[in-house]
């Protein structure tokens, strides 16, 4: 695979400059030289990947690639009987092209996404099961995936399957089995994990790290969706403290360096319960417009890595920036891992040339 080596320095002074936005510099000629410091280790820095969803610009892949690795591009889906693969419409296969192309002009890996995501269902968790379930399921998925991989020109495939179960966990692996077996011998094979805080925790929710470990290039560890508004009270979207407890569970089966550690590029908002709104999703960006607009001043969790505040009215918000982007690069950096995976392109800040 054709790679651009990441550029860390180019995160790091991102999360600066979002450091020096938001008041939170206290000696810049300290914070430069370290810095300086990040840079000289740069040759031994994490690789990056960045998720993208194929109606992303190209212009945010071109901004971006100095600090990237690979591009992973989501998807491919199954069908609801999980014998086979969705066809995505005509805008989907024209933007997953576009991307690919962007990502290669670049110099970087471009993967494709496996997921079991359709709309309007969401994670389909009954296509899932029949896909894991059935053996003749698995072999026909693993063949069309394959062949797309292959004559689409991607460097990569990456499997998002999303609330698998228990029971299935054989069945994910002989689904990985099998894929790489049918991908080139060049393609890189990666698998998307929930995080979890304990090996008995990833048993139960089907991951069988040690045999997954063995048959895929690289495990990307969710490590978000810790907190949010549907599932439960305002919180950060996923703690350092809580990202530490899953990545020493998962690397008492996988080797550090085959574990990317997966980073939100996004928050959530939680309206008082009494308002009779949900919370949704937001970006780093509408996070500050928002603080912003109310006059409110945003507090940097330091234990938590991530920012939140509470706007007049009551309403909660929590977001990870491109100063979260950096403290996890730097864990990851310290545990020796194979990088960090950013969700997503497009609604994170800007790795590289930071917008206020």
């Amino acid at each position: 695979m054709n790679r651009r080596p990441s550029r860390p320095s180019a995160l790091l002074l991102a999360g600066l400059l979002s450091a020096l936005l938001w008041g939170t510099v206290e000696a810049p000629g300290a914070s430069l030289a370290a810095v300086g410091a990040q840079r000289d280790r740069a040759s031994a820095s994490p690789a990056v990947t960045g998720y993208a969803i194929p109606s992303v610009r190209s212009r945010v892949v071109r901004r971006d690639a100095a600090a990237l690795s690979t591009v992973t591009v989501a998807s491919i889906g199954l069908t609801a009987s999980g014998d086979g693969l969705a066809t995505p419409s005509k805008s989907v296969r024209a933007g997953l092209r576009r991307l690919r192309r962007t990502a290669h002009a670049e110099g970087l890996s471009a993967q494709l996404i496996l997921s079991n995501y359709r709309e309007p269902v969401g994670f389909d968790a009954r296509a899932q099961h029949r896909l894991l379930h059935h053996p003749a399921h698995r072999a026909a998925v693993a063949s069309s995936a394959a062949r797309t991989v292959r004559r689409a020109g991607w460097d990569g495939l990456n499997v998002d399957l999303e609330r698998v179960r228990a029971a299935d966990a054989a069945g994910l692996v002989s689904l990985l089995r099998e894929l790489r077996g049918a991908l080139p011998s060049t393609a890189a094979l990666t698998v998307d994990v929930s995080a979890r805080t304990s090996l008995r925790s990833y048993r139960a929710a089907g991951y069988r790290l040690r045999r997954i470990a063995g048959i895929v290039d690289v495990v990307q560890l969710m490590a978000y969706d810790q907190h949010g508004p549907t599932w439960t009270g305002p919180g950060p979207v996923g703690s350092l403290v809580w990202q530490r407890a899953a990545l020493r569970a998962a690397r008492r089966a996988v080797p550090a360096r085959r574990l990317d550690l997966g980073v939100a590029g996004y928050g959530y908002t939680w309206p008082p319960e009494s308002s009779g709104r949900t919370g949704t999703s937001i970006s780093p960006a509408s996070a500050r417009r928002r603080v912003e607009r109310a006059g409110v001043t945003p507090r940097w969790h330091r234990r938590d890595g991530e920012w939140s505040a509470t706007l007049p009215g009551g309403t909660v918000l929590w977001w990870s920036d491109a100063r979260s982007v950096d403290a996890r690069l730097a864990l990851a950096a310290r545990r020796g891992l194979h990088g960090v995976a950013l969700w997503r392109l497009g609604t994170a800040d800007p790795l590289v040339g930071r917008q206020a």
